[in-house]
């Protein structure tokens, strides 16, 4: 595939449907992680559900060091310029094991903490802290994997990193229970048992993802000049990928409000509104791999300067992605209690999930916005924008819905109500700014670099 030239809708097919296969067995992933808990205790499936939010801190660094690669070395080959695509992937490397010591740090030091200001039992923090220990204990392996194939990405290969999910998926669905219950001479480690089945799946990916990337030909002319530390790479790399992942931390603040707000209906509520969110995250996948793609396309064409062809890719992406997910909510509509009967036999625990589900269905087709919008502008090399995006929808939407919840004593239903409301005010809102970005910026520099035939 040659992204600078050829049909953007047929490139935004081939790409999106490699990451959404891939993106699919990852949430399945979680998915599989979630119904086993489930097993355990509906105790067991409200700790899985609380633990997201500060889970949600290591992908969110993953997606910033895959951003930051991906746009970087991306605009790199569209410039042709090989020694900036090197360092830039060597110095993604470096990024990675820095940034994921520290986040390490934070999440031994800070996740009890996190799941008591949610309101937990005793027995939540505890089954909480034994799935999240292990989680931050092996995150540099979940930040080595995207660094590395942020290569791939950037070159438009979403092929090995599905197949790679893909083999994750299964080999979490042989150690899954067998980690959890215990088999043969292996005990029975409990919730403990699906973080340490997590790592070592990503273990395997990273080893996997190693392979491919040192037989790729860019890294063949690596020599040990470019291995040497450059402040240069690592700025602009920081520069790229930190306000992304900031910004989509405040996701997990997000979660934490939602789960504290949700927690006053009890444990099981919040059971139940975690199995809703997974078949949510199911639901969003063809979004996440249409937005895979067009980072991949706008940021190479970005740096060869075709700007005609960014705003045709964005376009296209948002029409694809609104039809899938009006139809999408139809579907979970209709489907809602079914779902949920999934993870839990608890009629409580059901109950809520449904209720969850059949207002979502409602806001589904609001985020393929946020999510393409932000890809569009990260590309771009204008993480600063996606950073301001995600603190309005991450960080202030959320206390808004809080505490206007608060006001009136919402119930459960209503809170989430408002929760479609704000979201819908807000996306419309980023749809307008990205038109006038593209009217006031884009094509006025497309009228200067563009030769007049």
């Amino acid at each position: 595939m040659n992204l600078i030239k050829d049909n953007i809708p047929k490139l935004v097919r081939k790409l999106s449907l490699p990451a959404m296969v891939g993106t699919l067995f990852q949430t399945l992933y979680n998915i599989v992680d979630t119904f086993f808990a489930g097993k355990i205790s509906p105790e067991a499936l409200s700790a899985l559900s609380k633990s997201f939010p500060i889970y949600f801190i290591i992908i969110a660094t993953s997606i910033g060091v895959t951003v930051a690669g991906t746009s970087l070395i991306g605009n790199s080959i569209g410039e042709k310029d090989k020694n900036k695509t090197i360092c830039y992937f060597i110095h993604i490397i470096y990024f990675g094991i820095i940034i994921s010591i520290l986040i390490t740090f934070l999440g031994l030091t800070y996740s009890e903490k996190i799941f008591t200001l949610m309101g937990s039992t005793n027995e939540v923090i505890y089954l909480g802290l034994q799935y999240t220990d292990v989680i931050y204990t092996g995150s540099i392996l979940f930040i080595l994997v995207v660094a590395l194939n942020s290569l791939l990405h950037a070159e438009g290969d979403t092929k090995t990193y599905r197949n790679v999910l893909i083999l994750s998926f299964l080999l979490n669905v042989i150690l899954n229970p067998i980690l959890i219950f215990g088999f043969l001479f292996i005990p029975a480690f409990g919730v403990k048992g699906i973080g340490i089945a997590t790592i070592l799946s990503q273990l395997v990916s990273l080893i996997i993802i190693l392979i491919k990337v040192l037989n790729n030909n860019r890294v063949k002319e690596i020599t040990i000049n470019y291995l040497k530390p450059k402040f240069f790479y690592l700025k602009n790399i920081f520069f790229q990928s930190m306000p992304i992942t900031v910004s989509i931390c405040g996701y997990a603040l997000a979660a934490a409000i939602i789960f504290t707000y949700v927690g006053q209906s009890g444990e099981y509520a919040v059971a139940g509104y975690g199995a809703g969110t997974r078949i949510e995250q199911v639901v969003l996948l063809p979004i996440l791999g249409i937005n895979t793609a067009i980072i991949s396309i706008i940021s190479q064409n970005y740096g060869a300067k075709n700007l005609s062809r960014i705003k045709e890719t964005y376009f296209t992406a948002i029409k694809y992605a609104f039809i899938i997910m009006i139809t999408s909510g139809i579907i979970v509509f209709i489907s809602a209690g079914i779902i949920t009967s999934i993870f839990s036999n608890d009629p409580e625990v059901i109950e809520y999930g449904k209720r969850y589900l059949k207002i979502s269905a409602f806001v589904l087709p609001a985020y393929p916005v946020f999510f393409l919008s932000n890809g569009f502008f990260m590309a771009l090399k204008k993480s600063e924008n996606a950073m301001i995006s995600n603190f309005f929808r991450n960080v202030l939407n959320p206390i808004v819905v809080f505490y206007i919840a608060k006001y009136i004593d919402a119930s459960f239903e209503t809170f989430f109500w408002i929760w479609v409301g704000i979201n819908w005010f807000f996306s419309i809102s980023y749809f307008l700014i990205v038109i006038y970005y593209f009217k006031n910026r884009l094509d006025k520099s497309s009228a200067v670099v563009q030769p007049t035939p």
